[in-house]
Parts: structure tokens; C-alpha cells; sequence
């Protein structure tokens, strides 16, 4: 038998808290319909791609008194994509509701992701399989994947696996592109009159999954309460040693929200904000520069320490750095198809003047990056770009320069981190495992009610879990048409950081004061047991997001 920690145990043994709506069970359930809804861009192509599917209502459930048993329903589920902490608690929400409405219902798991029900990789889960995972983070009950779910070919092998295992419905469990498969499978199934449901869950750590029906995707908080941790730990040593300034790139390629929310609770010294960066234009240059200048200032103050926030995908939005990069792209798929040898002078002989310019600027590791880290499209990998490294190098080049110009005498020594794959798989915290398991158990409600192409959704999250709403809204509402390899396509519109909002004005009104006055928080290890205050509080970003909210209505 499997050797489990202390923490483990006990974990396995906590009951997730279920909205007042749905804890009286799936059988005492009554479905409210809003009105018809349609998509936050694009609606004509939208509904001409989705024309079973499109502008279905929002939907919210609540207690009745009467109570039926369903009847028997087989379900599948895929985990596809990241991992984010709380998936294993979604199929156990989902598993208990399946069960509680009628003991002869079976769930079935994917294995590998979406490749799974492709293929015909399955297992069936039992109250023994599914007790061994509550609780605890990962996804590997029964494993993900990122292959899509998108050609008539693969439709086809799904629908002939969902007919073999009589399945009345699929819940895929996934971020932005997850769910527009979900959509398109929904669409789909439609219509060829197959009578099979598909349901979505709102997954990914990087936050940008999200709108005024979903507050929050799952795994943001966990992972960002790990970062935050791990941030506290280097803020105390920088404070002790007093004389390193630590440089850490947070994962969330897109969007910011992952470093905006980490900064919140740490209170680093300097924050960069992707969008920010965008909205402004700003040049590599002027960061460096605006990096310096608090450097300069707090080495000037006796401080020849601090620590920085960069959010992983800030080489994209930077103005100059996007355009060489793209230039890069096609230079580099002509030079393969011409069997060219790949050099850093054939490379800048190729590149337009300006984006050669930028190219030969940068540091010889960095260089190297751009060149050696392809994705099967050919494209650079942005994320394998060690952003970090590149300031740090850049920075001290400027520093030098000063120190040669008499501007500068203090001391400058570095370190770089990387968190990623640290938060991605936690213990999920007690928020993200009642919300998963909430999200689980209402996904099969929005099943029962014979629902197809909608997102789970349990809002109303920074009051107590018997005050959230369960109800779910069509994956249509949230999609758009952007180009993706050349084609514009449907896909689920990504949430960025707002420059206007509360969570960035938040950090823009302190962001002097953190400057120099080392005001650094210190959030500790993620609680599961002691005060509510402690245990259960959620982000800053959802605390923020939902005050102005509920101000506005």
C-alpha cells in the first residue's frame, strides 16, 4: 500500500463545502433561465459557426422541495491542458452528484487528455479509485494532454468511444482553448442528433479564463498563494542578506495576472505588468532604465538589495521585441525550408534593418534562445526565453556604464528564479477545493438538466461557500474570432490584466511606496486548518474585482 504523508491524510479526509443550492442534492434541484445571450464579439460569424449552440440563456439553480430520481446517465471526463491545483476535486464533485442521483450512473476517465476519447482510453472510476485522489493536487487521476479536438475525423473516433460506453454526456475540464474544443465537439454533437451532452469547467493558473459569470478560474489561487510563499521566503533572506537583488519570473504567458496577484501579497519592489508594458509602448530600453533608476535610488538610500516581479510572457509585449521576433519566425521558416544553416550573422543579414538592430542588441545567451527553442509550428517559445536573465545581464551593463560615468557607486549582484511548475500541482487550498468540488457537482446538474455546450459556473466566491451561485453560461458568450495560424478562427477571449481596473490600480497607487520602503509581506505556507480568516480567504484579485463589482450594481 501507497506510503501517505501526515498532510495527506488528513486532507483526504475534508468534506468540501457545496453552495446552499446544491447541497440538498441533484435530485432536489430547480432550474432559472436568464435571457438570450450572445458573444462578446463577432456575433454574426459566431452564431453562423454555432447555430445549435448559440445564444442559449444563463442559467441558475436553486432548492425545491419535490425530489425525483434521475435516470441512468453514463458521463466521461477529460482533464486537457496545464495542470492547475483542484482537478482531482472536480471529478470527485462531479463523481458524488453522478452517484447521489442514481447509484446505477457510471463516470468514466480519459486518459492522457482529449487523445483519450480518440482513442478509446478509459477508465472507470469507483468509490475506492476516486477516495485515493480528494483533496490533492495534479492531475494525475488520470492524466492530461493538448491535443485538440477540432477535425470532423476526430469527432467522428470521439462520438464512436462515447456510443461504445453509452455516455450521455462528456465534461472536458480546461482553459480558454480547452473549452472552445468543448464548444466545437458541443456544436457537433448537435448537429448529428447524437443526444450526447459536452460541459465545460473553467481551468488554468494564469487567471484569464474569466468573466462577470466566471469571478475566477480554478487553481489561481493555490498557485499564486504558492508563489507568494516562495516570493515571502526570498523577500526575508534579500532582507537578511542585504545584498542581492532577486529577480523572479512568474508563469502566465498572456496575461499578468499570476505576477499582479503574487506582487499583492508580497509587495516586492518592482512589478512589471505586461499589459502595461503594451499600453505604453515601452521599449527595453526605457525598462531597463526605469528598473535602474529604483536600483540607483535604493543603493543611494544603503540598499543594494530588492526584489522583481516579471511575468513570463513580457518579451512578446514589448513593442520591438514583438516585432523581431515575428520577423524572426518567418525568417527562420525560410532558412529551413532553403536548408540554410542557422548563424547569428545569417540570421541578422535576413532580418529587416530595425528588427537586426534589435536582434544583435541582445545579450549571446538570449540569442541563442531565440534560435534554439522552436515550437512544432516553428515558432520562437517565448516562455523558454529567459526574460530574467536578459535584464539582469542588461541592467548590468547600464550600471557599468554609469559606474564608469561617476553616476552610480553602489553594488549590484543578482539572482534568478522561475515559478512555474512549482504551483501547478500544490495541495489545493480550502477555497480551491470547495470551488472545484462545487464546480464538479454542478457540472452534472447543468448534465441533468439535458444542457449542452455550457461552462460550469459558481460565482458570487468571496462570501461563504452557502452563499455561492451554481448555475452554468454558454461557452458561446465568451468566444470571439482571432487568427490563429493564419485563420481566423472561434476562440474563447482571453482575459487580460485591465489597466483601469481595481487589482492594477491597486499596485500602480503603491508602487513608489514599495519602491524604497521595503514594506514586504510574508504570506507563509498555504493553511488548511485555524480561522476562516486565514484558511479560506481568497486572492486579492477576486476580493478587488468583486468590490467594485457589487459598488457598481
Amino acid at each position: 500500500m501507497e506510503k501517505l504523508s501526515p498532510l495527506q491524510i488528513e486532507r483526504l479526509k475534508y468534506q468540501p463545502k457545496l453552495p446552499s443550492s446544491l447541497s440538498k442534492g441533484i435530485n432536489s434541484l430547480e432550474m432559472s433561465e436568464g435571457s438570450a445571450t450572445q458573444s462578446v464579439r463577432d456575433q454574426e460569424q459566431i452564431q453562423n459557426l454555432f447555430k445549435n449552440t448559440y445564444g442559449k440563456p444563463v442559467v441558475t439553480f436553486k432548492n425545491t422541495s419535490s425530489s425525483n430520481l434521475s435516470e441512468v446517465r453514463n458521463v466521461g471526463v477529460i482533464l486537457s491542458g496545464g495542470q492547475a491545483p483542484g482537478g482531482h476535486n472536480v471529478i470527485a464533485g462531479l463523481y458524488d452528484a453522478l452517484k447521489s442521483a442514481n447509484s446505477a450512473n457510471k463516470l468514466y476517465g480519459f486518459l492522457g487528455g482529449p487523445s483519450g476519447i480518440i482513442e478509446g482510453k478509459y477508465v472507470e472510476f469507483t468509490d475506492e479509485f476516486m477516495d485515493a485522489y480528494r483533496n490533492t493536487g495534479g492531475f494525475d487521476i488520470i492524466g492530461s494532454g493538448r491535443t485538440k479536438l477540432e477535425t470532423e475525423e476526430q469527432f467522428k473516433s470521439s462520438l464512436e468511444v462515447c456510443k461504445k460506453l453509452n455516455l450521455s454526456a462528456v465534461v472536458i475540464i480546461g482553459g480558454d482553448d480547452s473549452n472552445t474544443n468543448a464548444a466545437l465537439l458541443a456544436e457537433w454533437f448537435v448537429q448529428n442528433n447524437t443526444g450526447i451532452q459536452v460541459i465545460g469547467c473553467p481551468k488554468t493558473i494564469d487567471g484569464d479564463l474569466k468573466n462577470d459569470q466566471i469571478e475566477i478560474s480554478f487553481g489561481f489561487d493555490t498557485a499564486t498563494k504558492t508563489y507568494a510563499e516562495l516570493i515571502g521566503n526570498i523577500q526575508r533572506d534579500a532582507n537578511s542578506a542585504k545584498k542581492y537583488w532577486h529577480f523572479v519570473k512568474i508563469m502566465g504567458r498572456s496575461a499578468s495576472h499570476v505576477a499582479l496577484e503574487a506582487a499583492l501579497q508580497t509587495q516586492p519592489n518592482i512589478t512589471l505588468i505586461s499589459e502595461e508594458v503594451e499600453e505604453k509602448k515601452m521599449s527595453l530600453e526605457s525598462i531597463i532604465s526605469y528598473m535602474c533608476d529604483i536600483i540607483v535610488r535604493r543603493s543611494n538610500a544603503g540598499k543594494n538589495f530588492g526584489i522583481a516581479i516579471v511575468p513570463e510572457g513580457l518579451i512578446e509585449f514589448i513593442p520591438e521585441m514583438k516585432s523581431m521576433i515575428s520577423n524572426l519566425n518567418d525568417v527562420m521558416a525560410n532558412m529551413e525550408k532553403e536548408g540554410v544553416a542557422v548563424s547569428f550573422e545569417a540570421v541578422e543579414s535576413r532580418l529587416e534593418a530595425s528588427n537586426a538592430k534589435v536582434y544583435s542588441s541582445l545579450p549571446t545567451l538570449i540569442k541563442s534562445q531565440l534560435l534554439a527553442d522552436r515550437d512544432p509550428h516553428g515558432n520562437v517559445q517565448v516562455s523558454k526565453i529567459e526574460t530574467e536573465k536578459l535584464l539582469i545581464e542588461m541592467i548590468s551593463a547600464k550600471l557599468n556604464e554609469m559606474k564608469s560615468e561617476g553616476s552610480f557607486s553602489g553594488k549590484f549582484n543578482a539572482q534568478s528564479h522561475f515559478f512555474g511548475y512549482e504551483g501547478r500541482c500544490a495541495f489545493p487550498s480550502n477555497f480551491d477545493a470547495d470551488y472545484c468540488y462545487s464546480l464538479g457537482y454542478n457540472a452534472f446538474a447543468l448534465i441533468n438538466f439535458g444542457l449542452t455546450g455550457y461552462l460550469s459556473s459558481v460565482r458570487n466566491l468571496t462570501q461563504p461557500a452557502c452563499e455561492w451561485i451554481a448555475g452554468g453560461i454558454p461557452l458561446t458568450m465568451m468566444m470571439n474570432m482571432e487568427k490563429r495560424h493564419g485563420e481566423m478562427k472561434p476562440v474563447i477571449q482571453k482575459a487580460l490584466v485591465k489597466l483601469e481596473g481595481p487589482v492594477f490600480k491597486q499596485l500602480e497607487q503603491n508602487r513608489e511606496e514599495w519602491a524604497m520602503n521595503d514594506r514586504y509581506l510574508f504570506p507563509g505556507a498555504i493553511q488548511y486548518f485555524g480561522p476562516s480568516c486565514v484558511c479560506d480567504v481568497t486572492t486579492c484579485t477576486l476580493q478587488l474585482e468583486r468590490a467594485k463589482a457589487l459598488a457598481s450594481v
